[in-house]
C-alpha cells in the first residue's frame, strides 16, 4: 500500500495519521466523559480542551517528524543512494557513516558488505585494465599502419550505418558532415550510388567497384564495397588528394556492437543504455538567454552507454559584440579567441548534424537550449530532439535535498574536473557526458529503463530548474 510513494512522504503521512488518530481518541474520550456526567455539563470547556490538545498534539507530531526525517529518513535515502552508486556505477568512495549515526550499525554493516564486494571487483578490474592496455598498444600500431595507406576505411552494418572508421575516413566524412558512429552512410554520400553498389554486391556476392558522390555534390570518389562474413560491409574509398590524409595517426573509432544493431524507430521506448546522446555546453557573454550570446560551444557523443572518443565539437563562436571582462574572467574566452570564428548560426547547424537521431543532454539544459531556439529558424533546422537534464537526473537518483551543481554531482560520482577545463565548453560537456554514463545504470537500478521513463520522472522535479535559473 502506497509503496510507490517516496520514503519520506510515506513517513510524513504516517505521522499525519498518528496525529489524526491521537486527536480522534482525545475527542472520543472527552465526549465519553461529557456524556456520562450525572448532571448536564456545558460543552464549551470540553471543546476548548479538545482544540488545545489537537493543537499541541499536532505540534508534537510535527517536531517528532522533523527529527525523524532529519536523522532517520534522510540518512536511509542517502545510504541507499550510496549503495546504489557503488553497485551500479563502480564508485569506490567510503560510505558516509556520519550522516547515518542514528541508524545503529546499519551503515557500518553496509560499508563492510560494500568493501568485501568491491575487493573482488577491483581484482577483476585490474586484470581487465592489463588486457585493455595490451589491446590499446596493438590498436595504436594498427592505427599508425593504416595512416600510411591512402585508403579511407569504413565498416557498416546491414543497414549501412557506420560501425568503424579510420583517420582517413574521418577526414573524408568531416568534409561533408561531422563523423559519427551509427550514422547512415546516406547522411554523407549520394544514396543512389550506395543503393546501386549494394544491389550489385547482393547479386554477385563479390566486391563492387563504383563511383561515390558526396551528398554536397562537390567530390566524386573511387570506392569499393566488400562483403563481410554475415556481419555487414566494408567501404574502401581511395584518397587521391594528399590534403585528405591525416597529418598524424588518428585512433580508430568503432563500436562492434553496432553490427547487430537495428534501426531505432521510437527513441522514447528505447533503453537508455542503447541510445545515442550528445552532451553539450556553451559559454556565453552573460547569464541572460535573451540579450547575451554564445562565445564557445562543446559537445561529446555517448553511444551504447560509452563516450565515443574522437567524436567531439569544440569551437569558439563570434558573438558579434565585445565579451565583457567579467565573463572572460569566468570562462577565459576573450575577444582575440573569437576573432575570425564562425557565427552561432553556422555552429548551431554543425551541432544539429552532429546531434541527428540523438538525445540532447546538458546540465541546466533550459539555459543552453534557449540559445539554440533563438537560431532555430536559420538554415531550416528545428531543435525537436528529446532532452535530458543532469540536474534532474541527479535529483532522481540522489534526492531533491542534495546539492545538484555540476561540481557537486561530479564529486558524488567520483569524476575529476581538471581546473583548466572547468568553465570551458568542451570540459563541461565532457564531465556532463561522464556523469550521464554513470547515471544511466543508477536510473536503470531504480526501474527507469527507457527514455520515456527518465523524462516522466524528470518532470516531477522541474521546480529545481526554476529555482536554479
Amino acid at each position: 500500500m502506497l509503496t510507490h510513494l517516496p520514503l519520506r512522504l510515506r513517513i510524513f503521512l504516517f505521522f499525519c495519521l498518528v496525529a489524526a488518530a491521537g486527536a480522534a481518541l482525545a475527542a472520543g474520550a472527552l465526549w465519553f466523559g461529557w456524556s456520562r456526567a450525572e448532571t448536564a455539563l456545558p460543552d464549551g470547556p470540553f471543546i476548548t480542551a479538545f482544540v488545545m490538545f489537537a493543537f499541541l498534539n499536532t505540534g508534537l507530531a510535527l517536531v517528532v517528524w522533523l527529527l525523524f526525517d532529519e536523522n532517520v529518513a534522510k540518512p536511509i535515502n542517502a545510504l541507499a543512494a550510496d549503495l546504489r552508486l557503488r553497485a551500479h556505477s563502480g564508485v569506490e568512495a567510503d560510505l558516509n557513516t556520519d550522516t547515518a549515526r542514528y541508524l545503529g550499525d546499519l551503515a557500518h554493516a553496509a560499508q563492510a558488505v560494500s568493501t568485501t564486494l568491491s575487493s573482488g571487483v577491483v581484482d577483476a578490474a585490474s586484470e581487465v585494465a592489463r588486457k585493455t592496455a595490451q589491446l590499446q598498444s596493438e590498436a595504436e600500431r594498427l592505427t599508425a599502419l593504416l595512416t600510411e595507406i591512402p585508403v579511407a576505411t569504413i565498416m557498416v552494418n546491414d543497414h549501412l550505418c557506420i560501425v568503424l572508421y579510420d583517420g582517413q575516413a574521418a577526414q573524408v566524412l568531416s568534409g561533408i558532415a561531422p563523423p559519427r558512429l551509427k550514422a547512415p552512410l546516406i547522411d554523407y554520400f549520394y544514396a543512389a550510388d550506395l543503393g546501386r553498389a549494394k544491389s550489385e554486391l547482393n547479386r554477385t556476392g563479390a566486391e563492387v567497384a563504383f563511383e561515390l558522390r558526396d551528398k554536397k555534390a562537390e567530390q566524386v570518389f573511387s570506392a569499393r564495397l566488400k562483403p563481410l562474413d554475415d556481419t555487414g560491409f566494408m567501404l574502401l574509398i581511395d584518397i587521391p588528394d594528399v590534403d585528405l590524409m591525416p597529418h598524424e595517426p588518428r585512433p580508430l573509432v568503432y563500436d562492434f556492437d553496432l553490427l547487430n544493431a537495428g534501426v531505432v524507430t521510437d527513441l522514447h521506448a528505447t533503453p537508455l543504455s542503447e541510445l545515442c546522446f550528445v552532451a553539450f555546453d556553451s559559454e556565453t557573454t552573460g547569464l541572460s538567454t535573451q540579450t547575451d550570446d554564445v562565445v564557445q560551444l562543446g559537445a561529446v557523443r555517448v553511444l551504447n552507454g560509452r563516450i565515443v572518443e574522437g567524436e567531439v565539437i569544440n569551437t569558439f563562436v563570434d558573438p558579434g559584440r565585445p565579451i565583457p571582462p567579467a565573463s572572460t574572467a569566468v570562462h577565459q574566452v576573450s575577444d582575440d579567441n573569437v576573432k575570425g570564428a564562425p557565427d552561432f548560426g553556422t555552429v548551431a547547424q554543425d551541432l544539429h548534424g552532429f546531434c541527428r537521431d540523438a538525445v540532447l543532454v546538458a546540465h541546466n539544459a533550459p539555459f543552453d537550449i534557449a540559445f539554440l531556439r533563438r537560431v532555430e529558424g536559420q538554415n531550416d533546422i528545428s531543435w525537436d530532439h528529446p532532452v535530458l537534464d543532469t540536474v534532474l537526473l541527479s535529483a532522481i537518483v540522489f534526492g531533491t535535498t542534495e546539492e545538484h551543481t555540476l561540481d557537486a554531482l561530479c564529486d558524488r560520482l567520483s569524476i575529476t574536473i581538471p581546473p583548466a577545463l572547468r568553465h570551458t565548453a568542451l570540459g563541461d560537456a565532457q564531465v556532463t557526458a561522464q556523469a550521464l554514463v554513470k547515471l544511466i545504470p543508477l536510473l536503470e537500478g531504480k526501474g527507469l529503463g527507457t527514455l520515456s521513463d527518465a523524462i516522466a520522472e524528470s518532470k516531477k522535479h522541474g521546480r529545481l530548474l526554476q529555482d536554479l535559473n
